[in-house]
This record gives structure tokens, C-alpha cells and sequence, in this order.
């Protein structure tokens, strides 16, 4: 059958008939595709189920894997003695060919997944059989682009999927029957905003952040109502007129345009019933002169009160950042033990070479330092505030600086074992660029940046694996990869941690001591999320490579 009739979808002011027609066209579509499996499909994920998903650790629920984006399974079954017989089950192969940067969620034998830069579909996780997909059509012409038209995946609650799209909409679909049920304009896309990252449902709303740094935006974080779409609160992450933290960007208006996007997904403590967020770079990101003072809070994690979007606190990692240092990793939630008493901790491993741990009751910083090769700083302050070295910042021809404007680690989510410690992230070391600046004027939906990074002739960084003490940041031990890599990281119960390479390779290492245990040569970049879940009681492992999702098992 063809998919078409999908293919009239409008998002935006689109009438009530209109809007029917085309939910009955991608009904029949979805029940043309497998009419017996939807039928069977009773999928419903409320919010206690994800509050105690360590009971169910044969589901994936949330992009992290649980609220504290620990990206560690509890099964059993896969372990250092028997990872060497893991074997490729089923493939699913998108309809795009580059690089697929999703994390699948997984419920009840459901698998579901986002491609970009606007489908949606559901799958048999036995099989790989799509069960439904939407789709919604091609993006408007003069949507802006800066580093491809990714999507990272969705979220689950009740019985309704929620994934946002490339031009700022939030979309609600049935998750048993595929058919849309409500589409929310978050932003106009115009003024340079875009949608990557996957949403965090928390209690009875969901929560998204918006892309578009390199485009003089004003970050944000939203909230909206689960059932009905409608905005519950919105959280600016930088300071307006009379604010605190306002006379942070200087005198003029520089905070209007001063970016601080919000593009990856976050954490959520519901004992302090706090969301954390990363903030991305302020605009223009390779010159200040426009923005004097340390441009609060970009480069920062944020803990915003889940029910009223106020902020409790924040900490911010690259004061006055001029390297394009986004603070858009994934906070990690820790409860462990410092000096002997126990502490409840956000752990940061930051683009800017530095690790972080920060007590997230309070954001008070508890300890860090570098993880990677940088020289832009002395080190961290008993505050956590770097002390920044002169003559490090970005000249008209250019100045080299550790680490290179991709940083020490990026976007790509790290995973945490309880029972080593351990952050295990993927880092980059021998990487530097000649940082210059430029002075352009803002212009509404264009770039915004007023420099960039050159590379180092004859330099090749290349990519670690770190395992990293999660409340010190000192580095235990690396594996090392021939190019940077821009995979996720799992962990495992029995002592495993999964990740990628640039060049395809799926990997499993010893958790202890980074030993390689087994691979698997997939043949194109991984960027994506690996999970692991249950089928029909036994254990399996997903990951994206190019541009297929690959399913292991025993």
C-alpha cells in the first residue's frame, strides 16, 4: 500500500477535516501494514512504570534508560564469558543512508524508533517486522541547518509515543495504532530554532529543549501537557531584563541572541523533583566582545522544578565560553559515597576537557578535573570555576587551543555502573584548532557564530573510551580507537560496557580494565544508542550502524 495519504499532513493550522482524513489514510496504512500484530499491541507505560523501571529491566523506557540516564541494564544473561558468541538476529534498515543517531525505546516486545528527519515507526523487537509508521512530509525549504537533520529519538507515556521534529514541533501519537493525536508548534523555526533531541516524560507532562546555537537564539526548556499538547511552563536559559543573571551578558541586548540551546535530552530526580539540563554555547560563539561577563547560563546544567519550571539552581562549566563548548551532554545522576558520607551527585564529563561533580541537591561543586588533553586552563577552582590561561582566546588569524571545537567529549551519551563507579564516556585526545574570530551582525535565522576553528595540519586526534571515577573524574583506564567516535556507551550488570567506532565497529569491553572482548565489524559509523531487552526471555542488544539498526543475541 502506498504511504502517500500520510504525506499530506500539514503540522500547523491545519483544518479539523483535513487533519481527520489524513489520521483515517495513515490508520488504514498502518493496519494494512500488520492489521493481526496491532491488534495484540496493548502498549501503556505510565508514569510509575518508568519511577520503577529497575523492575523491568527487559524494557528500555526512557532515552537514558532510566531518570538518572545511567544507560545500564540489569540482565543477566550476556556476560564477559559468553559476549564472544553474540550474533547479528535481524537488521532494520532506514530510509536514510548517513549516520542514525537514535536510542530505540523498548516496551513489552514493542520496539519504537525515529528517523530522520520526521518518521516514526514501530517494530516487531522479535523480529524487525515494522507493525506501523508514521510519517510526516518533507521539511519546509527554509528550515536552517547547521549539523544535519538529526533525531535522537522519543519518549514514551500512558499509551502515546511523543517525538519532536527537525522544524520545532512536538507531535503525540498512538502508540498501538500509529494515528497522530495532537501536533504542538513549540517554536517558529524561522528565527533559527530546530528540534533533535529525544523528549523526557515526567509525571503527567513531557519535556522537550530546542537546537539552533549557531543561530543567535534564545534557549529554552518547555514543558507540555501530556494529554492535551498545551504548554504547562517554559524555562529561558538565559536571564531576561531584570533577571538574575541578566547583567551577565553586559549592558546591551546581547542576552536576546545569546543562544544557550538546549539540544540533548535530560535527567530527572523525583526524589527532589528536579529536571537537569545541559546548556549549550552562547551567540556569537567565537566572539565576546559583545558580551562581556561570564553569559549566564549557557555552558551550564540547570535544575529547574519539575511541576513550575523555576530554576534551583545552576552551574555553569565555561564562563564566557569562546570555543563552542556546549554543555549539551547527558547528566548523569550518582548516589555514592564522598569522604566517607553518602552523596547524592550530577556527573558532567564536559566538552571542555573537564569533569565535574556537582552535589544536585544544591549545585555545589564536589570534584573534577581534566579528563582529556586541554590548555586553555590551569584547572578547576575550589568553586569547580576553571582558571582560564592567558592568551587562549580566539584571534582574527587564529590561535591554537586544546581541545578543537568538537571537544573532548560531545553529545554522545555516556553510561554509569553502580557497582564499579564508573563513568564510561567516549573522549577525543590530541585534538586542537586554530581558534579565529570575525565580526558579523545578527541577522534573524542566520548564522551567528563570528569565527570558527581551523585544524592542525598533520594532526590526527583519535578516539578513548575512558572509564572515569564518577565523584573525582580521574580517569581509571582507556581504550583506544583509531578516529573519534560518536557512539553512546552501555553498561552492563555482569561487567560489560558496549560502544562504537567511526569505522562501524560494535565493541564490547571489560568493564574492570577496558579489555576488548568482542566486535563486530558493521562497516559504517556508529552514532546512535544501544540498548538491551528482553524477547521472549532472552536477552538482546540493538544498536544503530549506518544506517541499519542492528539486534544481537546468543
Amino acid at each position: 500500500m502506498s504511504s502517500s495519504p500520510i504525506l499530506l499532513h500539514r503540522a500547523a493550522s491545519t483544518p479539523r477535516s483535513f487533519k481527520l482524513l489524513r489520521q483515517v489514510a495513515a490508520g488504514v496504512l498502518a493496519l494494512g501494514v500488520a492489521t493481526g500484530a496491532l491488534a495484540q499491541m496493548r502498549t501503556n507505560v505510565p508514569y510509575q512504570r518508568i519511577l520503577n523501571s529497575a523492575s523491568e529491566p527487559g524494557n528500555w523506557l526512557t532515552y537514558g534508560g532510566n531518570y538518572s540516564s545511567h544507560r545500564h541494564s540489569l540482565l543477566t544473561e550476556i556476560t564477559p564469558a559468553n559476549v564472544a558468541n553474540l550474533k547479528p538476529l535481524w537488521v532494520f534498515q532506514q530510509n536514510d543512508t548517513v549516520k542514525w543517531e537514535v536510542t530505540p525505546i523498548v516496551v513489552d516486545g514493542v520496539m519504537y524508533i525515529t528517523e530522520r528527519p520526521t518518521i516514526l515507526t514501530a517494530l516487531d523487537a522479535r523480529t524487525g517486522r515494522v507493525l506501523w509508521t508514521y510519517r510526516r512530509p518533507a521539511m519546509p525549504a527554509d528550515v536552517r541547518i547547521c549539523c544535519g537533520t538529526n533525531n535522537r529519538g522519543l519518549t514514551v507515556l500512558g499509551d502515546s509515543v511523543y517525538f519532536n521534529t527537525f522544524d520545532s514541533h512536538l507531535v503525540c501519537i498512538d502508540a498501538n495504532t500509529g494515528l497522530e493525536r495532537w501536533d504542538k508548534v513549540v517554536i517558529d523555526y524561522r528565527l533559527g530554532y530546530s528540534m533533535t533531541g529525544a523528549p523526557l516524560a515526567v509525571k503527567d507532562k513531557i519535556i522537550v529543549g530546542v537546537a539552533g546555537g549557531e543561530f543567535g537564539i534564545r534557549g529554552f526548556v518547555d514543558a507540555y501537557d501530556a494529554k492535551t499538547g498545551e504548554q504547562a511552563w517554559r524555562f529561558y536559559t538565559i536571564p531576561g531584563k531584570g533577571e538574575p543573571g541578566n547583567e551577565t551578558w553586559g549592558p546591551g541586548d546581547s542576552w536576546k541572541t545569546g543562544s544557550a540551546a538546549t539540544w540533548v535530552t535530560g535527567s530527572y530526580d523525583p526524589d527532589l523533583n528536579l529536571i537537569y539540563w545541559g546548556t549549550g554555547n552562547p551567540g556569537p560563539s567565537y566572539n565576546g566582545d559583545d558580551r562581556p561577563g561570564d553569559n549566564l547560563w549557557a555552558n551550564s546544567v540547570v535544575a529547574i522544578d519539575a511541576d513550575t519550571g523555576k530554576l534551583k539552581w545552576g552551574f555553569q562549566m565555561t564562563p564566557h565560553d569562546l570555543h563552542d563548548w556546549d554543555s549539551c551532554q547527558v547528566p548523569i545522576l550518582v548516589d555514592t559515597v564522598v569522604d566517607g558520607k553518602p552523596r547524592k551527585l550530577l556527573s558532567f564529563t564536559n566538552r571542555n576537557g573537564f569533569h565535574f561533580a556537582i552535589d544536585r541537591t544544591n549545585g555545589q561543586f564536589v570534584g573534577g578535573g581534566a579528563f582529556a588533553k586541554q590548555t586553555w586552563a590551569k584547572g578547576l577552582d575550589d568553586s569547580g570555576r576553571p582558571i582560564v590561561l592567558p592568551n587562549t582566546s580566539p584571534t582574527p588569524e587564529g590561535n591554537l587551543v586544546y581541545p578543537g571545537l568538537g571537544g573532548s567529549s560531545n553529545w554522545a551519551a555516556p553510561a554509569y555502573n553502580p557497582l564499579t563507579n564508573m563513568i564510561y564516556v567516549q573522549a577525543t585526545e590530541d585534538y586542537g584548532q586554530h581558534f579565529y574570530k570575525q565580526v558579523r551582525p545578527y541577522e534573524v535565522g542566520e548564522h551567528f557564530e563570528n569565527g570558527g576553528g581551523r585544524n592542525v595540519m598533520g594532526e590526527e586526534p583519535y578516539g578513548v573510551l575512558k572509564a572515569i571515577e564518577a565523584h573525582t573524574g580521574k580517569v581509571v583506564w582507556g581504550f583506544k580507537m583509531q578516529n573519534r567516535s560518536g557512539s553512546n556507551v552501555l553498561s552492563t550488570v555482569t561487567g560489560l560496557v558496549f560502544t562504537g567506532t567511526a569505522e562501524g565497529e560494535f565493541l564490547a569491553l571489560d568493564a574492570k580494565d577496558g579489555k576488548l572482548l568482542w566486535s563486530f565489524p558493521g562497516g559504517k559509523g556508529i552514532g546512535g544508542g544501544a540498548v538491551s531487552f528482553l524477547v521472549d526471555g532472552k536477552q538482546r542488544i540493538a544498536v544503530p550502524i549506518g544506517a541499519g539498526l542492528f539486534v544481537f543475541g546468543l
